[in-house]
């Protein structure tokens, strides 16, 4: 086993869970903290040997993160969703560097699957994420969207993880409200205002066309098209839902 502690953030992933800690065995400590989940996620964590730890997420990623660093076993994490997987190539690769042990934080490239649809291109193309780091001194920043900080220099790991982000629309739609809701409390939190013209109908247009044109989204065709659509939606959304909090206070 590598002496490295994989960090799960977990609510009701019950369809998710399982499959998650079973591509990451490598590791010798595996934490889910769970948000109070009300399905089976807990059970089958524990299952699979993993340590359950409840804290209550409070709509709060970044200070939910930084608290799983403070569980971890190990001087090295590596921080994985529960719709995430990690490859056998990464987790080899992941096990060199913490047994190398050089002070350093790893970018890993992060591929997205549909259930019925492949895409390499726009809204969904290939990312980069900071996810294997030492614990000390590394620490997570922000409601949403957060920023993973590591006071070390930063490298890449050449094989990727898998992220299967949605299994259907209904599950796309509740995301959405959920985080264009996160996205605008966050951006009043920063004193951040809502421009009718400049966020609600230019900003999203500029949103197509980056995913789309920019971001070569049409090369994936239908589903290109359509995502490219559903993004400049979350755009427009989450400027509306700061627009309209602002309205609620009077403040507009």
């Amino acid at each position: 086993m590598v002496e490295v502690s994989v960090l799960i953030l977990a609510r009701n992933e019950g369809a998710n869970i399982g499959e998650c800690i079973k591509s990451c065995s490598f590791a010798g400590d595996i934490v889910v903290i769970d948000d109070n989940s009300t399905d089976d996620t807990v059970a089958i964590a524990e299952s699979l040997g993993a340590r359950v730890i409840e804290h209550a997420l409070n709509g709060d990623w970044g200070s939910q993160r930084t608290f799983a660093i403070s569980q971890a076993k190990y001087p090295w994490i590596f921080f994985i969703d529960a719709d995430e997987r990690c490859t056998p190539q990464l987790a080899e690769e992941v096990a060199q560097a913490v047994k190398k042990n050089e002070q350093a934080a790893y970018w890993i490239k992060r591929k997205t699957e549909l259930r019925h649809n492949k895409v390499s291109h726009g809204a969904l193309r290939p990312d980069r994420v900071l996810r294997l780091m030492p614990a000390k001194g590394s620490y997570v920043e922000g409601f949403v969207h957060e920023t993973f900080v590591a006071p070390y220099p930063k490298k890449k790991l050449k094989a990727h993880m898998y992220h299967y982000t949605y299994d259907n629309w209904e599950q796309y739609f509740d995301k959405l409200i959920k985080y264009t809701g996160l996205g605008a409390e966050k951006m009043r939190r920063n004193g951040k205002k809502a421009c009718f013209i400049r966020d609600i109908v230019l900003r999203p247009l500029w949103a197509f066309f980056k995913v789309y044109i920019i971001n070569l989204g049409f090369l994936d065709g239908k589903i290109g098209y359509i995502l490219s659509v559903d993004h400049a939606f979350y755009t427009m959304t989450k400027y509306v839902r700061l627009y309209y909090l602002y309205k609620s206070d009077g403040k507009l």
